[in-house]
């Protein structure tokens, strides 16, 4: 059994934390030839069926460097795959290609994308590196279903980001035929593998979001350490020691809140959800106070910390924003109120 300090020690040692945007292509190379896309998927389909908490060790640890590669929709996807019904054809193919690095990705975003008489019409927003992806998973009221990203029927168009760490696309889809062999689930196993990879979701942002917080405030300390005034670092100052043990505790309560939720099987998608609000805007925060405490650099464009503010901004908003989240987790905490 593979212990979860030992995926954190191998993120770290294949992803050092002073290269941060590593290059995409080499990347994927590198995380698909460590075969951590086999980490969730049941021995049975050939992979290592390990818990959510073993994924969520490699989320954090890229997202310490801000990372490019599609890590998160493949391992969703290879779930889905994982799961499929006897309806996909091909099902063993399917995940052998996928784990060998053939990227199947998904939207981050609601999309509007509706099925009738077997053709779906809408849009899938934020759907990460479309343009290296052979297929899209596409979920809608009772069909999870692959769509060919070369077919006719679809256009790809790339979203101008601010956030120069990932690529995201619009999928549009023209009065797509669903091909039977590309079903994945239908009915109520639809419903509820949309369920399911929308909770993960969750906890791939949230720890995502606590691996680049604590980056962030590692490269401020140690930029305290070395900026000067007075003759004195900066970490000298007794008020700059205390706001960045404020900031260490709410990373460190926030981590805590993630590796117990990882862990725990009734976690539902709205405890997950509101780990992922909790995360991001701690994600913010940090990002914020260490571009502030960066005070003396300049432009904060030039320099590598606005790359997380960055990340962190996008971050609230991918799977569900802070506000969706928290009024869910509202009306979750009263409905258990009043029973």
């Amino acid at each position: 059994m593979i212990e979860r300090a030992e995926l954190h020690d191998a993120a770290q040692k294949a992803f050092p934390a002073d290269r941060l945007k590593p290059e995409r292509e080499q990347s994927w190379k590198l995380i698909t030839g460590m075969g951590w896309l086999l980490l969730p998927l049941s021995e049975d389909a050939g992979g290592l069926g390990l818990g959510r908490d073993a994924s969520a060790a490699l989320h954090f640890e890229l997202g310490k460097v801000l990372s490019t590669a599609p890590l998160a929709p493949a391992l969703l996807t290879l779930q889905a795959l994982g799961a499929a019904e006897d309806s996909l054809a091909g099902k063993t193919g399917w995940i052998e290609r996928a784990s060998a690095g053939e990227l199947v990705t998904l939207n981050l975003l609601p999309g509007s994308v509706a099925e009738n008489a077997l053709r779906l019409d809408g849009t899938l927003p934020a759907v990460p590196d479309a343009d290296i992806a052979s297929h899209v998973l596409v979920c809608v009221q009772g069909l999870a279903a692959l769509v060919p990203l070369n077919a006719g029927t679809v256009c790809i168009t790339e979203r101008p980001l601010w956030d120069e760490s990932r690529r995201l696309f619009d999928v549009a889809l023209n009065g797509h035929p669903v091909a039977p062999d590309l079903v994945v689930a239908r009915g109520d196993a639809a419903h509820d593998l949309a369920h399911r990879l929308h909770g993960e979701l969750q906890l791939a942002l949230a720890a995502d979001c606590l691996g680049g917080a604590g980056a962030a405030l590692d490269m401020t300390v140690e930029y305290l350490k070395t900026r000067k005034q007075f003759d004195r670092p900066l970490a000298m100052f007794q008020t700059l020691k205390h706001r960045c043990a404020d900031l260490k505790t709410q990373v460190v309560a926030a981590e805590a809140l993630l590796w117990t939720r990882a862990v725990d099987e009734h976690a539902t998608v709205t405890d997950l959800g509101a780990l992922k609000a909790l995360a991001s805007d701690v994600y913010r925060f940090v990002a914020e106070e260490a571009i502030q405490l960066h005070g003396g650099i300049g432009l904060t464009e030039e320099h590598p910390i606005s790359l997380f503010m960055k990340r962190a901004m996008l971050n609230l908003q991918l799977g569900g924003s802070l506000d969706h989240w928290r009024e869910r987790t509202g009306r979750q905490a009263l409905a258990a109120l009043a029973n």
